[in-house]
């Protein structure tokens, strides 16, 4: 019974003088978001999703929600590893500078350690400094 009619379905798209269009309507608008900054979707993140829904009469907030919850345990690891992630790059430096600074020294000690000058040719590069 479901192929005939799926037969006839096709066929009847395929004689339509309508397009028939199958791309999801949830992506709309989401290139352009992207290219103005903003999030995938509309309720990624912002103050509808981020503020709480309702408080109480006497002006204390309403408990945090799951999702709530959630997204600020999410941006509290996030940022933690950034932090993490930012002293390790700065201690990589650090580390680098040093290992220059230690090339730098051993160049200096290996031409403090060669022949000096003596006689004429000492004389000569005083002359000239």
């Amino acid at each position: 019974m479901a192929a005939p009619i799926r037969t006839l379905c096709c066929s009847v798209l395929r004689h339509s003088s309508k397009q028939f269009s199958t791309t999801s309507w949830a992506r709309a608008g989401e290139q352009w978001r992207k290219d103005n900054g903003l999030a995938r979707s509309g309720s990624e993140y912002g103050p509808l999703t981020d503020l709480p829904d309702w408080s109480f009469a006497d002006g204390r907030p309403a408990p945090l929600m799951k999702g709530q919850m959630k997204r600020k345990q999410e941006r509290e690891a996030l940022a933690r590893r950034i932090v993490m992630l930012s002293s390790e790059v700065d201690k990589g430096i650090e580390a680098w500078e040093e290992k220059q600074e230690e090339a730098k020294r051993a160049e200096e000690h290996k031409k403090s350690l060669l022949l000096k000058p003596k006689g004429k040719l000492l004389m000569k590069k005083k002359s000239k400094s």
